[in-house]
């Protein structure tokens, strides 16, 4: 299937690893002129995309600057993928609503929703310009939050109604907005150490091993599996593609069935 996105640009947030980096490679395969932008880079990430930024995107000036050096890097934007979410570890409290501070509601809403607010203004301009396309990567915790850090979901669910916001409002000007919703995904959030993952294990009572191969059958996924990220970049590039040139404003979710009225 032909995408119609060959010649394209776009800025990929959090885009050093996991769901992100599945986005870079996919893109640059499908002949988009591709940004990452992280905290880090890494070699995987340099081969694919046409220049990298390191910055916090979890700050205002952090996003900002990452959408003023792709767009002098590739001479505007088609594409915006709001990727960048989850959070450090260092800083997260696996507790109830009283065990935990205003500084990890703060730490996931700066880099779940406000990462996206910022971007997504400071990348208007040229958007609007080439009558782009947004996708915004959320979760199903967005719907359903049992399970999640405090604060994690609330920021999720918050991002869904950006998404629908802006759909709105775009959607005349021809820009189109979508948002993709995974469940677990096999990526280092989950699977390298000091992740995340861990932290669940640790709470669960488990080694990381055993947490990840229970994961599924917690989550109660129909398919028996948690998704990849190549898997999440493939629903994200279909909406940034032709081939959705009339889907506005969905919260299309990716999780083996585990949702089951969605």
């Amino acid at each position: 299937m032909d995408l119609g996105i060959s010649g394209k640009t776009a800025l990929v947030t959090g885009a050093s690893r996991g769901i992100g980096l599945a986005v870079v490679q996919l893109l640059a395969a499908e002949g988009v002129r591709v940004v990452g932008a992280a905290r880090t880079s890494n070699p995987e990430l340099e081969k694919a995309a046409v220049a990298t930024v390191q910055t916090d995107l979890a700050t205002r000036d952090g996003a900002t600057a990452a959408v003023e050096q792709a767009v002098a890097a590739l001479g505007g934007l088609d594409f915006l993928v709001n990727n960048v979410g989850g959070g450090d570890p260092s800083g997260i409290t696996i507790g109830s609503f009283l065990d935990v501070e205003d500084d990890q509601w703060r730490h996931f809403m700066d880099l779940n929703l406000y990462s996206a607010v910022w971007t997504t203004r400071a990348a208007l301009p040229s958007l609007l310009e080439r009558r782009g396309a947004i996708v915004n990567v959320s979760s199903i915790n967005g719907r359903v939050p049992t399970g999640s850090p405090v604060g994690y979901a609330e920021a999720k669910a918050a991002l869904n109604q950006l998404g629908k916001r802006l759909s709105e409002e775009l959607a005349p000007r021809g820009v189109r907005v979508n948002t993709v919703s995974p469940g677990p995904v096999s990526t280092p959030l989950w699977t390298s150490a000091d992740s995340f993952g861990t932290k669940v294990a640790e709470a669960m009572g488990l080694s990381q091993t055993e947490m990840l191969d229970a994961l599924p059958q917690t989550f109660g996924a129909s398919s028996g599996r948690v998704s990849t990220a190549e898997e999440v970049a493939d629903l994200v590039a279909f909406l940034l593609s032709e081939r959705a040139a009339n889907v506005h404003g969905t919260d299309s979710v990716i999780d083996g069935g585990i949702l089951k009225a969605a």
